[in-house]
């Protein structure tokens, strides 16, 4: 989508109340899902009301800047803290922005995605804000039922269909996570390399099962989590996307047989060394850590907005936290790549580290 043919407000119609018409009419149609701010001016004397009017909107709010900005108290930085996200060139290294050369088309990139799915990109909106200052177990509930709200959706039902029917993935052939115990140091391996160590039941259940034991050990002050073969882990199991008996107690799976929530309450004692390609679960859980080393050839992704869901495994709790919601927001939306050095410059590691080959069992 052309920004040209987008909505498009600056700070003082947003303060006037641009932002402010239904979002969804007596059927249930969803209008101008997302508008643009465009930032050319200081907002000044309006600047307060615009904040108002930005939280209180029920829409996406993009801005853009493409010229120097500044997110001083007394200038943009309140407003910048308000909207979704802002796409700017030059980068004013904010938590707020997005630097890019070229602005505009990062713009165009997020209003298609957003074209595209709609509801999953109103609902991560929603779902960033309302989980912000909770703590993580209640906001990894909040996300479970944003989720399932999603999975009984039409943008997920399309995905489906555009996937097609596949077989369930075959068992598997070894110990899907393996466990080196050695004095106070515990290492947790991701075993199932011939599916990408994939998010399936199998694996989640069997790491689930390790991190409860490594909870109740005392004893282990060390606990390094990593993953063999090519990639640390590839997401949730695609073969598996669908087949949860309900939605109801899909959240139940998720959340109270999920790995986030564990890995959150481990987080002092737990490193994750990350390689390969890290997509939906695969950073989403790892976020969550104390600590997290990546290998210079990984590469993130976040593409559930994409398949009509938002993240499920903690993400738009985990990933926030360690990047702020409006970059988290970027990610989600356009389900763009992240190389590692971006990462580590927005913190979503900790550390890049050239190490050896990864565990093969």
């Amino acid at each position: 989508m052309d920004t040209a043919h987008a909505v498009t407000i600056s700070p003082a119609d947003l303060a006037d109340g641009a932002a402010d018409t239904p979002l969804v009419d007596g059927d249930g149609a969803v209008d101008k899902p997302v508008m643009i701010v465009r930032l050319d001016d200081t907002p000044g004397a309006i600047l307060a009301r615009a904040v108002h009017r930005a939280i209180l909107s029920d829409r996406v709010l993009v801005g853009l800047a493409t010229r120097p900005i500044h997110d001083s108290a007394d200038t943009f930085g309140p407003l910048l803290e308000a909207l979704d996200v802002t796409y700017a060139s030059p980068d004013p290294q904010a938590k707020t922005t997005v630097g890019s050369p070229d602005p505009d088309a990062e713009v165009a990139t997020f209003l298609a995605a957003v074209t595209r799915n709609p509801l999953a990109s109103l609902t991560v909106r929603h779902v960033l804000r309302a989980t912000e200052t909770l703590a993580v177990a209640e906001a990894i509930d909040v996300e479970s039922l944003g989720y399932s709200t999603l999975q009984g959706g039409p943008e997920f039902a399309r995905w489906l269909a555009d996937r097609g029917p596949r077989p369930l993935p075959p068992p598997a052939g070894e110990d899907p996570v393996l466990l080196a115990r050695d004095g106070d140091a515990l290492h947790v391996t991701l075993n199932r390399p011939e599916r990408r160590n994939a998010y399936g039941t199998q694996l989640r259940d069997a790491l689930v099962e390790a991190l409860q034991l490594a909870l109740l050990d005392e004893s282990l002050n060390h606990i390094v989590l990593d993953g063999a073969g090519p990639s640390f882990c590839a997401g949730g199991d695609l073969d598996e996307f669908g087949r949860t008996p309900d939605t109801a107690t899909a959240h139940l799976i998720r959340t109270r047989g999920g790995a986030g929530r564990l890995v959150a309450r481990l987080a002092d004692r737990l490193e994750v060394r990350l390689h390969g390609h890290c997509v939906g679960a695969g950073i989403e859980i790892p976020a969550f850590a104390g600590r997290v080393v990546a290998r210079p050839d990984t590469i993130f992704r976040l593409p559930e907005v994409s398949m009509g869901l938002i993240p499920g495994a903690g993400g738009t709790v985990s990933i926030p936290r360690r990047i702020g919601r409006w970059r988290a927001m970027h990610l989600f939306v356009t389900a763009a790549p992240l190389g590692v050095e971006r990462a580590l410059d927005w913190g979503l590691v900790d550390e890049i580290r050239a190490t050896g080959p990864q565990r093969t069992g």
